[in-house]
């Protein structure tokens, strides 16, 4: 029975714990190591392909990626110097960008880049994590790596007119009794609460300059998603015209940042600082941004955000992989074309210049006119 038994056992053939892990673990990391790989990798079996019809990978598919995985893991225990199994976006992104200097195939980059996908999916499913889209894809044709869709010039200035026309609503003070009712009742609906407890404080939330400025700095800044949750407001400088983010603060933690904004977009967060001072969700907190619930911006939030402003600029989506990082890439694109490389550095805040390389190419309407001129 015994035999039968361990024969049918769902991870069997599967290394759960690789010998180069257990080595680095004591008795207890290693219990809460295996306890999370054996939820995961029966995970991947069984729902993996498919959650909604519980249709799961091959199992030498999950054998092969689970080494992968594993590996993994020892590098973010390393990177951050002890044992965790909270692997965030941002370990993901970094050890993505920590392969493609290594001098593996780019095949077995794209396989580890597949692993992570899988191992992400699992956490969003299962850990309620955001959705991972990769900063970085390798080609298994020749060695090189692209930045995800990015938006165009045109684009960006749609999305900076759109922000500034959010959620506008008219104004309190010019509209008779029987518009404010209508409006009220359409501001219950969209703030989620009682058409009683809407007041003259909502008409001022709702046409406030919190998406302006978050939109504005994002597009200036090229602010990763985890940079706009930790924004606090001791990072502006109004009068410069900059961010003066910390190293402690900084998303990869390589030293201090200054990073440039044009006027208007200054004029904008000044604007929206001083408006931030009347809202009660922020007495006890520092940060630039809160969500309508008082929550701090994560990935899936922002990436509603942008999706509201691309429908509202009419910017088709629906092929693309429309994330907040879609701003920052294209912010490092624009500027390498308008200054250079060392500029995009800087202003993205790459501690290796072969990180902003990636940049170092011609749009693809910038090739497609060449070719007009050429004939």
């Amino acid at each position: 029975m015994k035999n039968a038994d361990k024969a049918t056992t769902p991870l069997e053939g599967i290394t759960v714990v690789t010998e180069p892990a257990a080595e680095l673990l004591n008795e207890r990391q290693e219990i809460d190591y295996r306890n999370q790989r054996e939820q995961c990798l029966e995970w991947l079996l069984v729902f993996g392909k498919d959650p909604k019809k519980a249709d799961g990978y091959a199992r030498t598919t999950v054998s092969n990626r689970a080494q992968r995985m594993d590996q993994f893991y020892r590098w973010v225990w390393d990177y951050e110097d002890g044992y965790t199994t909270n692997v965030t976006h941002d370990h993901a992104d970094a050890y993505l960008m920590w392969l493609a200097k290594q001098e593996h195939s780019n095949a077995h980059k794209d396989n580890c880049r597949k692993a992570l996908q899988m191992l992400y999916k699992w956490r969003e499913h299962e850990q309620g994590l955001d959705e991972w889209n990769p900063e970085l894809s390798f080609s298994t044709g020749h060695k090189t790596t692209a930045p995800r869709d990015y938006l165009t010039r045109e684009e960006r200035g749609l999305i900076r007119e759109a922000a500034l026309e959010h959620g506008s609503v008219p104004a309190y003070k010019g509209l008779d009794a029987e518009e404010r009712d209508r409006w009220k009742a359409y501001l219950a609906q969209r703030l989620e609460k009682p058409k009683s407890a809407v007041t003259p404080d909502d008409w001022e939330e709702v046409n406030g300059w919190k998406i302006p400025s978050l939109v504005s700095v994002s597009l200036d800044a090229g602010l990763r998603p985890i940079e706009v949750e930790r924004a606090v407001t001791s990072w502006v400088d109004i009068e410069n015209a900059v961010l003066r983010i910390p190293k402690e603060q900084s998303s990869k933690n390589t030293g201090h940042w200054v990073v440039g904004l044009q006027e208007r977009t200054a004029e904008t967060l000044d604007r929206w600082l001083e408006q931030r001072e009347t809202d009660p969700k922020y007495d006890d907190t520092d940060a630039v941004w809160l969500t309508r619930r008082g929550n701090t911006y994560g990935s899936s939030p922002l990436r509603q955000v942008l999706r509201r402003l691309c429908d509202q600029a009419e910017i088709p989506y629906e092929d693309r992989q429309m994330s907040w990082y879609s701003i920052r890439h294209s912010t490092g694109t624009y500027m390498t074309r308008e200054e250079d490389l060392a500029a995009a550095q800087a202003q993205l805040r790459h501690k290796s210049p072969e990180t902003t390389m990636k940049y170092d190419q011609a749009p693809v309407e910038d090739r497609q006119n060449a070719l007009d001129r050429m004939g």
